[in-house]
């Protein structure tokens, strides 16, 4: 499912397209045994690879298609530009793949959640989500003085 590569699959040393999450897949079958349906959770997410990656390594692949420029009405929407240097969570490490591209996979995932019956609501909900990590990942912090605390 490109929706769950998208925001479950990273590049990393060893692999382009590594999953760094489990999933657990049901299928269900009717009286008949014809299927009826299935349903997925998905467990172990890698939840620090949103805040650091290693030089060779690249963080979800959702916050590269987005800035793919692909779909410019996300960046305007998110208020972002489609330079990754400019978001220090998605910057650490290599930001283009050749055996990625960005930009089909964005409208791949788009799609998936079309398929999955994501409203246009939903959809625009999860890509807002998306682009506050990056600039949330751009934030800074000061510690105020003690006396104006």
């Amino acid at each position: 499912n490109p929706a769950l590569e998208a925001f479950g699959n990273a590049k990393t040393l060893r692999n382009d397209n590594s999953s760094r999450f489990g999933k657990f897949i049901r299928i269900h079958f009717g009286m008949s045994g014809k299927l009826s349906s299935a349903d997925v959770e998905t467990y172990l997410l890698e939840k620090s690879r949103c805040t650091f990656q290693l030089k060779a390594e690249r963080n979800y692949h959702i916050f590269y298609q987005i800035l793919s420029n692909q779909k410019p009405e996300l960046l305007d929407m998110l208020l972002i530009t489609n330079n990754p240097y400019d978001y220090s969570y998605i910057s650490q490490g290599e930001v283009t793949v050749a055996s990625i591209n960005d930009s089909e996979e964005l409208l791949a995932t788009d799609s998936a959640f079309d398929v999955l019956g994501f409203t246009q609501e939903e959809k625009m909900g999860v890509y807002k989500l998306t682009g506050a990590i990056m600039h949330y990942g751009n934030m800074k912090f000061k510690q105020k003085q003690r006396e104006e605390q």
